[in-house]
């Protein structure tokens, strides 16, 4: 029921105007007809007409009009006759009238409130919020849309002062927006307003001006639109379109974003057969030139200017092709990744600068979802000019060092050498010393010299054989194998260095178990390990005050191996030194070498054995040397 149904049939109901119409007009045709009254009692039937009308119906009129006509003529047929047309005629013909222009009139009436009543309904379908005030701002009418929208029934909304009802925010000063409103008669505009549940609403707001026939203003017809929603989303896009603005510009990375919809096209329009698309495109390069033009620059960060010396965007709206070389191969696998709706590709190329060099870079493309994404492909350049000359600068850095580490490895392979045959040739100086003294004899001992030169000689070739061993050992070549007594190596290693630690003041004591099995190796190697065990053992004591021992013990560890320690009295070796004693170049001497014990256990472990050291600070040190027996002797 619309606002106008509920106002004209608040009173009673259809039926009962109905009954009281039916009830008036028998009571004006009695009256009539019983009484003497003489004047015009039929006009009174108007008001049942009119009564009647109040249903709203067009048929309860003409019925209404109708029974009134024929209860007019009635009362008149039985009150007087047809002979003489007297003043009861007359007053007769006058309520007949009267009823016919109340007919109209109602009928009239019935049509415009049904067309009311029609654009009522119509305005109801509406989805925006229609209402309607008067020139005080009193709404007078609230259709279905903005109950549902602000909250408020009709019944409670009408009567109410609009902008005090929704708290009406205006963009601008209420007189300004009348003063437009009177004078064109529309005003169109945004306003803020607030639901019944306090809900803030932004509206388009569209009046119209309602005139009566003189022209004067009586109302205003209200449409609002709610575009909440859509401001919303539109203040969310200027905002993140602001935000990506200031990461576009304020970026310390290049950034491109490019317009690849031609590229979409050109490459659907390609019959690649059966060739997959990466070798149809590197047999065709003329068609990824022309792609590379297709491939719009649309916009240039500020960054991406400055790393090819240019001074604004306008040189680079062209195409990639202004950036890339004319040999760029890049190209070419982000064209294959796009084709193939990868989501990114990644790479590294040079960029052309505006005065003609070149700028190494790395870059990632992304390729936003298609299509729409097309004309916003974003490319990040990253300028690797510093790390490539850092790059450089460490390899030249890296072949210097290379260099001098091979010069200095030679220096120290070379002092290794000469620190092992240090002993024979000291030996040969001995006893070519001696073998001069017996011959200066008054009586030269020939004996004796024999004996000295025939030493001489045994020393140069074990001396040949140490340099012989360590050229083999640097060319990885297999050790000469042969059974030995581990007793013979321990007395001959002993009497190579008898005269150093004697220099010293050195003590060596051995203690051999008597019957060790034989073992299997290179007796110049392993003599060499002893050599070089015993003297460290010796220089490690040579500041030290006091007695300065050193103990070489041999004896069976279990049936299959045979152990030999070096202990020594002097000040051991510091725990953090351990871990690293058998490092190459790794020595806790001055000017020591730090071979000595790297090719030592090298030795040892070619040999099928383990070179292992403990030591307590203050208490010297000890190492140990396990060697396997040789298989080819079995125990007594």
């Amino acid at each position: 029921m619309t606002a106008h149904d509920r106002a004209t049939g608040s009173s009673m109901s259809r039926a009962g105007l109905r009954f009281w119409s039916a009830v008036l007009a028998v009571a004006v045709f009695l009256v009539d007809v019983l009484t003497p009254l003489e004047g015009a009692v039929a006009v009174l039937y108007v008001v049942a007409i009119l009564l009647a009308a109040r249903t709203n119906r067009r048929n309860d009129i003409i019925v209404a009009a109708t029974g009134c006509a024929l209860l007019t003529v009635s009362a008149y047929l039985l009150s007087h006759d047809l002979e003489a047309i007297a003043s009861p005629a007359v007053r007769a013909v006058v309520s007949l009238a009267a009823i016919g222009i109340a007919t109209l009139l109602a009928l009239q009436n019935y049509a415009a409130t049904s067309r009311l009543a029609a654009q009522a309904r119509l305005l109801n379908l509406s989805h925006d919020m229609i209402f309607v005030r008067d020139r005080g701002g009193v709404i007078t009418f609230w259709n279905k849309a903005a109950e549902q929208a602000y909250g408020w029934p009709a019944e409670d909304a009408i009567g109410r002062l609009a902008d005090d009802l929704l708290q009406t925010r205006y963009p601008d000063r209420r007189e300004t927006i009348e003063a437009t409103l009177l004078e064109t008669g529309r005003w169109e505009g945004r306003v803020e307003q607030r639901t019944k549940a306090g809900v803030a609403l932004t509206v388009d707001a569209r009046w119209a001006l309602q005139q009566n026939h003189l022209g004067k203003p009586i109302g205003v017809l209200e449409t609002h639109t709610d575009v909440t929603d859509r401001v919303a989303a539109h203040t969310a896009l200027v905002q993140s379109e602001q935000r990506y603005r200031r990461m576009f510009d304020a970026s310390r990375i290049g950034v491109v974003e490019e317009d690849w919809s031609g590229l979409r096209t050109a490459l659907k329009s390609l019959d690649t057969g059966e060739a997959g698309l990466r070798d149809h495109l590197a047999r065709n390069p003329d068609f990824v030139r022309q792609a590379r033009r297709l491939a719009k620059i649309t916009d240039v960060n500020p960054a991406l200017q400055k790393m090819v010396g240019a001074n604004g965007p306008s040189a680079f709206i062209e195409n990639v092709d202004r950036l890339l070389g004319e040999n760029d191969i890049s190209f070419l696998g982000a064209l294959v990744a796009f084709a193939q709706g990868e989501p990114f590709y990644e790479g590294e190329t040079e960029l052309a600068r505006l005065d003609g060099s070149r700028v190494p870079v790395l870059f990632t493309i992304t390729f936003p979802a298609a299509p729409q994404g097309d004309r916003n492909v974003l490319a990040f350049v990253v300028d690797i000019t510093e790390r490539q000359q850092a790059q450089d600068a460490l390899l030249a850095a890296q072949a210097e060092l290379a260099h001098a580490a091979r010069v200095a490895t030679l220096g120290e392979l070379s002092a290794s050498i000469a620190h092992e045959v240090n002993q024979p040739l000291a030996a040969i100086v001995t006893s070519g010393q001696a073998g001069l003294r017996w011959l200066r004899r008054d009586v030269p001992d020939l004996n004796e010299v024999a004996a000295t030169i025939t030493h001489v000689v045994s020393e140069g070739r074990r001396a040949s054989e140490i340099v012989t061993r360590i050229r083999a050992f640097l060319k990885k070549t297999p050790a000469q194998q042969a059974v030995l007594q581990i007793g013979e190596i321990i007395e001959e290693a002993a009497s190579l260095v008898a005269h150093e630690l004697a220099r010293d003041d050195v003590v060596l004591t051995i203690e051999a178990e008597p019957g060790l099995r034989p073992v299997r190796g290179d007796r110049v190697q392993l003599q060499q390990v002893l050599v070089n065990l015993l003297i460290n053992a010796g220089q490690a004591m040579s500041d030290q005050p006091g007695a300065r021992t050193i103990t070489l013990r041999a004896g069976a560890v279990d049936g299959e191996r045979l152990a030999i320690t070096v202990q020594d009295s002097g000040p051991g070796i510091m725990p953090d030194d351990l871990p690293r004693l058998f490092d190459p170049f790794f020595t806790t001497k001055d000017g020591g070498m730090g071979m000595g014990l790297a090719i030592c256990r090298t030795t040892v472990e070619a040999h099928g054995g383990q070179l292992s050291a403990e030591s307590t600070p203050g208490a010297g040190a000890t190492f140990r040397l396990t060697l396997p027996y040789s298989q080819e002797h079995t125990p007594p």
